[in-house]
């Protein structure tokens, strides 16, 4: 039963993240994604086999917070008004959008909560099980995005925020990245980087009143 929750709700996540990356492009002025066809809420336009299936089957079974991701949206820096500053803003919108969605799904939680006596204690039950996988999901798909090796968002971040001398230095591990983030998912290492953040973030809802625990 939890994963039949927690797999449509990553879907819907990793679908928003995308579209976050596509919309904030756009209004920076690149339209591939658009024209792509990418700038949709539609699942078929967003799902890849690997990160959307397999890759959350594999942290499921293995204990790890749900989490994976869809097709990448294709992003012209290029076509940015401002490439080095804009692409940041592109990078890091997927994560913000998927911490956005965890705030919403915790507010969601409380007003659930509150309204328990008027939904009835089975769907109550259900409705507060899945806002919490909604929670954990999408902060850890922030935290996991963030993690500043390439191809992963963080990696874009890093790259803008650096001076150039040492972007250019720092860009060197990009053939690299896919194989340091298996190294840190066969060693387990992953967990280390993902989940004292997600603890982290679920203490301070907890702080302004919005504890799912």
């Amino acid at each position: 039963m939890d994963l039949l929750l927690q797999l449509p709700i990553l879907l819907f996540s990793v679908i928003i993240h995308e579209f976050a990356h596509g919309y904030t492009a756009h209004k920076m002025g690149d339209d591939t994604a658009y024209l792509s066809g990418r700038l949709t809420f539609n699942p078929l336009a967003h799902i890849d086999p690997i990160g959307t299936v397999v890759f959350p089957l594999i942290c499921y079974f293995s204990g790890m917070p749900l989490f994976g991701w869809a097709k990448p949206v294709p992003v012209n820096p290029y076509r940015l008004n401002n490439p080095s500053k804009d692409m940041i803003k592109v990078a890091a919108s997927g994560a913000l959008s998927n911490v956005g969605l965890a705030i919403v799904c915790a507010i969601l939680f409380k007003i659930a909560l509150l309204s328990s006596f008027i939904l009835g204690t089975s769907i109550t039950s259900l409705l507060l099980k899945a806002l919490r996988f909604g929670v954990i999901i999408n902060f850890a798909l922030a935290f996991f995005n963030l993690i500043p090796i390439a191809p992963l968002d963080g990696s874009k971040v890093m790259s803008g925020l650096l001076p150039l001398e040492y972007a250019q230095k720092y860009e060197r591990h990009t053939p690299y990245g896919m194989w340091i983030l298996v190294g840190l998912f066969i060693t387990g290492f992953i967990r280390y980087l993902i989940i004292p953040p997600v603890i982290f973030a679920l203490n301070v809802l907890a702080f302004f009143g919005l504890r799912v625990f």
